[in-house]
């Protein structure tokens, strides 16, 4: 039986603010997303398992000592200013390569948030933690010897850099379960197929041989997260060649994107991984509130079948999939081949 992750405490982030072609709008990464994966577990007869919490040593593996910090206090520093909102968003962000880190929480909202789709509130950074637990407990399970494991990562993490929050995400769930997994295998590939492109993961890990970044998303000349996710970025120093990125036509459809993510295998085969981690997003589909592409239900079961085809142990983590009546189909079609 698959393992599976998840921490009913991650629930308690509960975002509100987003602000969508500048109207303040519902936030899109709500505890219902959840409530609908779990939905999809439950009838695969998959019953979750709370993780253990990790060493947060992991985390600072990835992010930095600044970040978590901020992650950890702003908050309540944000609460101590005069009419405070209830959560933390930013109104300015600096270039950082010509300035200062500022002392100010109003300063380092804005060098930490990237955008305005990660509003940072009370319970944020302890539901952080915890979908960071659940990607380190599914690799633990693929480490002991699972073939695979789910982590249903709650908030989810791929836009995360080490030292930003981004897109709904705040710890890199991906990459801290990537590099949990170097300390016994050489070489670690990670796989997005959420429909954004994994920026963080890539940034992350952009000038590593020992961590290959594979994304298939669509095309961020016009699609968050719109600065990074092109082809021609492979990679810098000993990183180079070691980062792919496989961006296709907004709308695209099932048969360019399973070819798309079969390609991406062949190149992951080429490096030879150990293992290799999912970062699962399921806002491909063609009723994601997104619209990024219109992958049909179908196709995830057939994109399932070619990752576990290539024969590597492993590490699923759920990333996007937003709120439509097919989530949990979705999720159940995906996860129906690892059962």
């Amino acid at each position: 039986m698959l393992p599976v992750f998840y921490a009913p405490e991650s629930e308690a982030h509960d975002p509100q603010f987003w602000m969508l072609r500048g109207v303040p709008s519902t936030n899109k990464e709500l505890p219902e997303r959840a409530h609908r994966l779990l939905a999809g577990l439950a009838r695969l007869g998959l019953t979750p398992q709370s993780p253990p919490v990790a060493d947060q040593a992991a985390l600072r593996q990835v992010h930095t000592p600044d970040y978590l910090a901020f992650l950890e206090t702003a908050w309540a520093e944000w609460q101590k200013m005069p009419n405070a909102g209830p959560e933390v968003v930013p109104n300015l962000h600096p270039q950082k390569d010509r300035h200062h880190y500022p002392a100010g929480i109003t300063g380092r909202a804005g060098w930490h948030l990237s955008d305005t789709g990660c509003p940072l509130g009370q319970h944020t950074w302890a539901a952080a933690l915890r979908g960071a637990d659940t990607a380190l407990a599914a690799a633990a399970a693929v480490r002991d010897g699972a073939p695979a494991a789910y982590a249903l990562c709650r908030p989810p993490g791929h836009h995360a850099t080490a030292d930003n929050a981004g897109g709904h995400c705040f710890l890199n769930n991906s990459a801290i379960a990537a590099q949990s997994l170097l300390d016994i295998h050489p070489r670690v590939a990670v796989l997005d197929i959420d429909v954004h492109h994994g920026n963080g993961t890539q940034e992350i890990f952009y000038d590593r041989a020992d961590v290959l970044t594979v994304s298939v998303h669509t095309d961020p000349s016009n699609f968050y997260p719109f600065f990074l996710g092109y082809a021609d970025e492979t990679g810098s120093g000993a990183g180079e060649g070691f980062n792919l990125n496989l961006p296709l036509p907004q709308g695209s459809g099932d048969d360019l994107w399973l070819a798309t993510i079969d390609k991406a295998l062949a190149r992951i085969a080429d490096f030879q991984p150990g293992v290799l981690v999912l970062a699962l997003g399921l806002d491909a589909h063609e009723n994601d509130p997104f619209k990024g592409m219109k992958v049909t239900t179908a196709a995830f079961t057939r994109a399932a079948e070619l990752i576990r085809a290539a024969g590597l142990p492993t590490v699923i983590v759920q990333e996007g999939g937003y709120l439509s009546n097919d989530l949990r189909d979705n999720i159940e079609a995906f996860l129906r081949p690892w059962t």
